[in-house]
C-alpha cells in the first residue's frame, strides 16, 4: 500500500479522495491552481503543491507541473479522480518513467475506449450492439454532413474523445447541421484537445443506463450493478440512481452481460463504467461509450453495495486483487444523486460565479462537496459544486428523503440549481421511475421557472434584517441611518424609505420603527417585522413576521441581503431610496446598443472589428463560461463603434463587449 498519493484534481472529487486517504492511513498532496489557492481541498490535504494560473491548461491539465508535485512531495500514486487528466495517456507514460504508479486502468485500456470511434468498432467485434452511425476516419465536414443525412435525423454530433456533456449537439433540422458540426468540433478541440467528431442516430425515447464494473491485474472482472442517468440537461447528468427503475429482467441482464463482455475484451483492470442507451418503450440496449476512470455518480453504487469505490481503486492500483466476488456483491434499497451546479436554471442554466456567502448542508443525507461558506466560485472550472446522496430501503423513500434535504438546504452567494432539483424529484413522472433524456424538455418546454413566492414578504424580511445589520447595539437600526428624520418630539415614529432591486423591477417601500418591531408598509399593506440573529455573526436570524416566529438563513451587507426564505433563495439590493434614485439617473447615461457578456466568463473569440458594418442576429463574439460556449450575437443593424475587450479576457455577467452604433 502507498504512503503519500497525490491528487491530480480539484474540488469535490479531490475531497472525496482525501477521505478514504485518510481512513487508509495514506498521507495526501493536493495541487492546485492560482485560483483555488485557499480551496476546500487544499485545506484538507496533507500537503498542498501550487502548478499554475488559473486556467486549467495552464495548471490542472498539465502533467508535467503534476509529475514534479508528485516527485518534489514523494508521492509514490497520483490519483486523477475524473475530468482533467483522468483518460490522459501523457499522463500515465509520464508516471511509468518516473516510478510513479497510477490509480487507474492501463493505457492499453484507456487508449482503447477513449476513443469513441474506436470503441465503438471494439464493441461491435465483441458482440456489443450499438447505435447505428458514422464513427470514419473521414472528419471532412462535407462527410459528417452527408453521413448524418444517410442516418436521418434527428441524429446527434459528439466529440470522439472526453464527455462531460462538451462537444455535443443534438440536430433535428437540415439547416443547423453545418453549424452543430463546426460549434461541436471546436468545443472538443478546446476542452480534449482533439476536434474529431461522430455521428448518432437519436434514439426516440433513450434512458440513459450505465453499468459500473471493476476489474483488477490479475484478469478478475465483476459489475456493481447499473445506474439511471437520464434526467440530463445540455447532455450533462443531473439525477442519477441506482439500480436503475422499471427494468425488465432481461434488460438488466443484457446490461450487465454486455459491460462484462467489453471490460474483458480489453483486460480492464481498475473502476470503469460502461455507458448504453435503452429504449423506454421497447428496452432496446445500445452501447454507447465507456468512461475508464471513476464516475460522479459513484456515490449511488456505494450506497446499494456498501463499498468504498475509491478505495477499491487504490487497492487494485497497488496490485490487490479485488476485494470480493461477484456473487458477494449485494445491492440493498436504492439511491438517489442530486448534482448541485452554480447555474440559473430559470434562465437556461446559465453559469454563475461569485463567493459562497453561505452554505449550509442538511443533516442526514451524505453531501460530497468542495466548497463551504466563503469560497470562491470561478469561472475556470466545471460549475459543479457538490453532490447530494440519499439512501432508503425503497427507491420512494430515498425520492422523499433527497427532495426533503434539498429543500432544507441553503446556498447564497452565486445561484445554484437546488430549487430545480427539489422541483424535478417531486414531478410524478420522476416519482414514477419513466422518466427518459427528455425529461426536462418535456416536463418544462419553455424552460424551467421557480414557483412565486410572497415577493412582499420577502423584501419586508429582507428590509428588516437589512437595517438591523447597519445599526448598532447602543442605537439600534436607526443610528446610522443616513438622511433618517427623528419624529419623536412630535409624537410620531421615526420612518425611513427604501428601494428594493433595481431597474424596471425596483420596489419602494416604508419602514417605521414602533420600538419593538418595524412596520414595514408595501403598497399600502403593513407588515409587523421583528429580527435577531441566533448569535452574534450568526447567518440564522429569529423572525416573527405577523406574529409568527420562525427561521430564516441571510447574510446582510451594504447593498442588499443575501435570503433564503421560503422558496426563494437569492440575493435582493437594498439603498435608501434617495440612494437609489441618484444610481439610476447616473446609470441611465450609460445605455444604447450593445453586446454584453451573458455570463461570467473568458473571451474565446471576437469576429468583428471597430468600424465593420454588422447585421442584426450576427454573431459577433463568442463567450467560455465553464467549459461550455456560447455565441453571442448583435442586437441591431448598425456598426461596431468599438471593441472593449479581447480574446483570452475575463469578462464578469453584463460587463460591455462590444458597442454598436444602431443603422439609421
Amino acid at each position: 500500500m502507498f504512503n503519500t498519493l497525490l491528487i491530480a484534481n480539484r474540488g469535490e472529487i479531490a475531497c472525496r479522495i482525501i477521505r478514504t486517504c485518510r481512513k487508509l492511513g495514506i498521507r495526501t498532496v493536493a495541487v492546485h491552481s492560482e485560483a483555488d489557492k485557499d480551496a476546500l481541498h487544499v485545506r484538507l490535504a496533507d500537503t498542498a503543491v501550487h502548478i499554475g494560473p488559473a486556467p486549467a491548461r495552464d495548471s490542472y491539465l498539465r502533467a508535467d507541473r503534476i509529475i514534479d508535485a508528485a516527485l518534489k512531495t514523494g508521492a509514490q500514486a497520483i490519483h486523477p479522480g475524473y475530468g482533467f487528466l483522468s483518460e490522459r495517456l501523457d499522463l500515465i507514460a509520464a508516471c511509468e518513467v518516473n516510478g510513479i504508479t497510477f490509480v487507474g486502468p492501463s493505457a492499453q485500456a484507456i487508449e482503447a475506449m477513449g476513443d469513441k470511434i474506436r470503441s465503438k468498432q471494439i464493441a461491435r467485434e465483441a458482440g456489443v450492439p450499438g447505435v447505428p452511425g458514422y464513427d470514419g476516419a473521414d472528419q471532412s465536414p462535407e462527410t459528417l454532413k452527408r453521413e448524418a443525412l444517410r442516418i436521418g435525423l434527428p441524429v446527434m454530433v459528439k466529440a470522439s474523445a472526453g464527455g462531460g456533456g462538451k462537444g455535443i449537439r443534438k440536430v433535428e433540422a437540415e439547416a443547423d447541421l453545418d453549424a452543430a458540426i463546426a460549434t461541436a468540433s471546436r468545443e472538443a478541440e478546446a476542452a480534449f484537445g482533439d476536434g474529431r467528431l461522430l455521428i448518432e442516430k437519436f434514439v426516440t425515447r433513450p434512458r440513459h443506463v450505465e453499468v459500473q464494473i471493476a476489474g483488477d491485474r490479475h484478469g478478475n472482472i465483476v459489475h456493481l450493478f447499473e445506474r439511471d442517468c437520464s434526467v440530463q440537461r445540455s447532455n450533462q447528468k443531473l439525477l442519477e440512481e441506482a439500480p436503475a427503475p422499471n427494468l425488465k429482467p432481461e434488460a438488466r441482464a443484457a446490461l450487465h452481460a454486455h459491460a462484462l463482455k467489453l471490460s474483458r475484451a480489453i483486460s480492464y483492470d481498475n473502476l470503469g463504467t460502461v455507458e448504453f442507451l435503452v429504449d423506454a418503450v421497447m428496452q432496446e440496449v445500445f452501447f454507447l461509450e465507456m468512461n475508464t476512470r471513476l464516475q460522479v455518480e459513484h456515490p449511488v453504487t456505494e450506497a446499494i453495495t456498501g463499498l468504498d469505490l475509491v478505495e477499491w481503486q487504490i487497492r487494485i492500483a497497488a496490485g490487490e486483487t479485488l476485494p470480493r466476488r461477484q456473487e458477494e456483491i449485494t445491492c440493498t434499497g436504492h439511491a438517489i444523486e442530486a448534482r448541485l451546479t452554480a447555474e440559473r436554471a430559470d434562465e437556461g442554466f446559465r453559469p454563475d460565479t461569485g463567493t459562497i456567502a453561505l452554505w449550509r448542508e442538511p443533516e442526514g443525507l451524505r453531501v460530497d462537496s468542495g466548497v463551504a461558506t466563503g469560497s470562491p466560485v470561478s469561472p475556470f472550472y466545471d460549475s459543479m459544486l457538490a453532490k447530494v446522496i440519499a439512501h432508503g430501503p425503497d427507491r420512494e423513500a430515498a425520492r422523499r428523503r433527497l427532495a426533503d434535504g434539498l429543500d432544507r438546504m441553503t446556498v447564497l452567494g452565486p445561484a445554484t440549481i437546488r430549487p430545480f432539483l427539489v422541483d424535478a424529484l417531486r414531478q410524478p413522472v420522476f416519482a414514477r421511475g419513466e422518466a427518459t433524456t427528455l425529461f426536462i424538455g418535456e416536463t418544462w418546454p419553455g424552460g424551467w421557472q421557480p414557483s412565486v413566492g410572497d415577493v412582499a414578504e420577502c423584501d419586508a424580511i429582507a428590509a428588516a434584517i437589512w437595517l438591523s445589520a447597519r445599526g448598532n447595539a447602543a442605537a439600534g437600526p436607526w443610528g446610522t441611518l443616513t438622511g433618517f428624520r427623528l419624529l419623536a418630539s412630535a409624537g410620531k415614529t421615526g420612518a425611513c424609505h427604501l428601494t428594493l432591486g433595481s431597474g424596471d423591477g425596483s420596489r419602494r417601500l416604508r419602514v417605521d420603527d414602533t420600538g419593538d418591531r418595524l412596520r414595514v408598509t408595501i403598497d399600502g399593506r403593513h407588515r409587523e417585522v421583528a429580527v435577531a440573529p441566533i448569535a452574534n455573526g450568526a447567518t440564522r436570524y429569529t423572525l416573527l413576521l405577523d406574529g409568527q416566529r420562525r427561521l430564516v438563513d441571510a447574510v446582510p451587507d451594504r447593498s442588499g441581503v443575501f435570503l433564503r426564505h421560503g422558496s426563494f433563495e437569492g440575493r435582493i439590493e437594498i439603498a435608501l431610496a434617495v440612494e437609489a434614485a441618484a444610481a439610476a439617473r447616473e446609470a441611465q447615461g450609460h445605455a444604447g446598443d450593445s453586446v454584453r457578456a451573458t455570463m461570467p466568463g473568458t473571451v474565446a473569440a471576437i469576429h468583428v472589428g471597430e468600424g465593420d458594418s454588422i447585421a442584426a442576429g450576427q454573431v459577433v463574439a463568442v463567450l467560455e463560461s465553464m467549459k461550455l460556449f456560447m455565441e453571442l450575437k448583435s442586437p441591431a443593424a448598425g456598426t461596431v463603434a468599438r471593441i472593449a475587450t479581447r480574446p483570452g479576457a475575463t469578462a464578469a455577467a453584463g460587463e460591455l463587449l462590444i458597442a454598436i452604433t444602431p443603422a439609421q
